[in-house]
């Protein structure tokens, strides 16, 4: 990658690496599903909306359904609405709550297979479903279009709906590991040990990108938030044991003028573990910044950090150490 291989011009400039890797903890989701007569479907899950899980799991069911996107109107219900749900954390949400979406579309299909069967005087095992239409056996004018059978099923044999959970991992176990890799090119002025971030390229194994755009705007966010932790974010107490910035005017969080922007490079190696091959994706980009920007300052003025923030005076101070031990 040219993240790698272009050749970094410019006095006290460096470029460096650091791995990280995360895993999900595992808990229960569940969903409904309900048909409506105009064969859309309404998507019913029991998880908070965070960080665009609602088109998310939107996407899951319309590819489960062989419908589109519009077809499908996700809403978050109560704790009293659907069964139980764990908490929106941990990276959990679309690994988990994409089974239970996946079980209940799968139900949902079967169930409307066995009405198609009915007025077909078959059995369900012969009907197929496939771009929108049910049809017996090698019997292609024995067909029906789902939109068809939605109506019917909402006016005559009344509205179909499905449930889906996903619990079978339990609450704690470490699962689907996803591995990911930061590449930074900084300056550093030796004066005042000042860092300037030239460019940050992140790596990620998605295992599958259900929302590319989504996927790549968790590897900014975490991204980010491990830059802040690596150059400013820090508790300052007093002699007294008082934090003295306990306010955001005081705590130093990362702006857009001290993070360029962040190249994300999303691979897919699809987990074994996810019947989509699915991993967790929000927390891991959290891990690399710290290391990978230390890395970049040893390699422009070879000082090593040993001490998070690296604060200019930190690293001015780590500087003049090197300085002194290379005399």
């Amino acid at each position: 990658h040219d993240c790698w291989t272009t050749p970094l011009e410019g006095k006290n400039r460096g470029r460096g690496l650091a791995l990280g890797m995360w895993t999900m903890p595992g808990g229960t989701a569940s969903c409904h599903v309900n048909l409506n007569g105009d064969g859309s479907v309404t998507l019913v899950l029991g998880t908070p909306d965070l960080s665009g899980t609602r088109t998310s799991l939107g996407l899951v069911a319309a590819e489960a359904l062989g419908l589109a996107l519009s077809d499908v109107k996700v809403t978050i219900a109560n704790t009293d609405a659907v069964a139980y749900s764990d908490a929106s954390a941990g990276d959990r949400i679309t690994y988990i709550a994409s089974i239970a979406v996946g079980r209940a579309c799968a139900s949902l299909i079967e169930s409307m297979k066995a009405r198609v069967a009915s007025e077909f005087d078959t059995s369900p095992e012969h009907i197929g479903y496939r771009d929108g239409r049910f049809a017996a056996s090698g019997v292609p004018e024995m067909s029906v279009s789902w939109e068809a059978m939605a109506l019917r099923s909402v006016r005559g044999d009344g509205a179909l709906s499905a449930s889906g959970v996903a619990s079978e991992i339990p609450d704690g176990a470490a699962i689907a590991p996803n591995a990911t890799a930061h590449v930074v090119d900084v300056e550093v002025d030796p004066e005042t040990g000042k860092v300037d971030l030239l460019r940050y390229t992140t790596f990620q194994d998605a295992g599958l990108a259900v929302n590319p755009a989504q996927v790549e705007g968790q590897m900014q966010g975490g991204a980010t938030q491990g830059i802040g932790w690596a150059l400013s974010e820090g508790y300052d107490y007093d002699e007294d044991g008082r934090l003295q910035n306990a306010t955001l005017l005081d705590y130093r969080l990362p702006t857009s003028m001290d993070v360029p922007f962040i190249d994300t490079e999303i691979i897919e190696i699809p987990s074994e573990a996810h019947p989509l091959g699915i991993r967790a994706v929000g927390q891991a980009p959290i891990v690399p910044p710290a290391g990978a920007i230390a890395n970049a300052i040893y390699n422009a003025v070879g000082a090593r950090m040993r001490q998070l923030p690296m604060k200019p005076e930190t690293v001015y101070l780590a500087i003049r150490d090197s300085e002194g031990q290379q005399a």
